[in-house]
């Protein structure tokens, strides 16, 4: 059934979750707005943030943290194993207290995504780093993190962004070279500018901090909206058809998906603060071929997505994953619904078919499970997705928006 209608955008988790961590480095309020509030992996930083001591209120899409009154710089394993972003509480407490002790992190299981680039980097500053019983110990020296030259042997979004809140508050200037250039880091790093942090080189490789006087102090910033959520329901209308309008959207976020959006037949372009989405739903999708790769490259976020996409396209399309090692758990998922899939390596061949068939499924991961939504919504009869707990972490209100635009989904049972 085509899709018809307006979907909101909500802000950035992938933002959000990081920003949260920056009001550590503040001794007052810092607010947000266009913030999302109904998903698993905000309540999970709020639980931790709210244990180490921060005051955290919320309004509606308008979030308040004060991190005044914080003395414990302990994030527990019970907190932390819930997702990874948890990892980012390390630098701020660490710059702003001089020691911190955090559990080794959790999160989806698509691969190690080992930590050693935020350890190094924070030894680089001069911090002392221990691993004991699964914590991360980590101690500054008496006069505080020092300025340094790092070098990224890869590009690596979360130690980009622990080092960088870390440097705000070190002495001297720090250099962050072969940095990420993800708009969630241009975002936070324009927070901490208005939180009275130098910082220059957002957006390129190398990104240059000169650290002031600790703490920041207090800022009002506009989450940006989140890029994954708009490409989902992107790719949502390209598989069904239809006209969508995604309310709060910036197709600039998305330039590296565009070209291949369009290859396979949807239509995209921006309309003030909005992105309009539309396919003529009598004609089928083309197949084409996508490499994730960090950013401005495809996205590895819109992978699995743009997968399920494939699986009802005319012609095949390779899909090749350079980012994670185990991003392919939805294949067996989606080959359960009739789609034809071949995984040689980190790389699958995907050939379309007529049609998906309804199955019961089981999500395995957060973008996986949206994968199985998506097949959903084109499928011929009733698909039943399993552990959506996993889609809940990163989509806020997602039956909600996709039933106001046409789609027949409801959420069934409990947990």
């Amino acid at each position: 059934m085509p899709l018809y209608g307006n979907i909101p955008v909500s802000g950035a988790k992938n933002a959000a979750l990081k920003l949260m961590c920056a009001a550590l480095l503040s001794d007052r309020s810092i607010y947000f707005e266009n913030a999302p509030n109904a998903l698993r992996d905000i309540q999970s930083q709020t639980d931790l943030m709210q244990f180490l001591g921060c005051a955290i209120k919320r309004e509606g899409s308008l979030m308040a943290i004060n991190a005044s009154n914080v003395e414990n710089t302990v994030a527990p394993y019970d907190l932390v194993r819930k997702m990874r972003t948890s990892i980012l509480v390390l630098g701020p407490l660490l710059a702003r207290f001089g020691h911190a002790k955090v559990s080794l992190p959790g999160g989806c299981a698509i691969g190690t995504r080992p930590v050693d680039l935020h350890i190094k980097g924070l030894e680089e500053m001069g911090a002392t780093i221990t691993l004991e019983e699964g914590y991360i110990n980590a101690q500054a020296p008496a006069e505080g993190l020092q300025g340094a030259k790092i070098l990224f042997p890869k590009v690596s979004v979360g130690a980009t962004e622990n080092l960088m809140m870390a440097a705000t508050l070190a002495k001297g200037e720090t250099v962050l070279a072969n940095a990420a250039r993800e708009p969630e880091i241009i975002d936070l790093g324009e927070c901490l500018i208005k939180m009275g942090a130098k910082i220059s080189g957002l957006g390129t490789e190398t990104i240059r901090i000169e650290g002031v006087s600790s703490p920041l102090g207090k800022a009002h910033h506009e989450i940006l909206p989140d890029r994954i959520e708009a490409g989902t329901y992107i790719i949502a209308a390209g598989m069904t058809g239809g006209t969508v309008r995604l309310e709060n959207a910036r197709i600039e976020h998305l330039s590296a998906a565009l070209g291949h959006l369009s290859q396979a037949g949807i239509e995209v372009e921006q309309d003030g603060r909005d992105i309009i989405v539309h396919r003529d739903p009598s004609r089928r999708i083309k197949g084409c071929d996508i490499m994730t790769e960090p950013y401005p490259g495809f996205p590895t976020d819109l992978q699995a997505q743009f997968m399920s996409m494939l699986t009802i396209a005319q012609g095949a399309g390779l899909v090749t994953e350079t980012i994670f090692e185990n991003r392919f758990m939805h294949v067996p998922e989606l080959c359960r619904m009739g789609a034809d899939i071949t995984v040689q390596g980190n790389s699958a061949i995907v050939r379309g078919v007529e049609k998906l068939k309804g199955a019961e499924v089981m999500a395995t991961d957060l973008r996986a499970s949206v994968a199985l939504v998506l097949a959903g919504l084109v499928a011929e009869g009733d698909t039943i997705v399993n552990r959506i707990y996993h889609l809940e972490r990163g989509y806020e209100n997602i039956v909600g928006k996709l039933s106001n635009a046409g789609a027949q989904i409801e959420r069934i049972g409990g947990e």
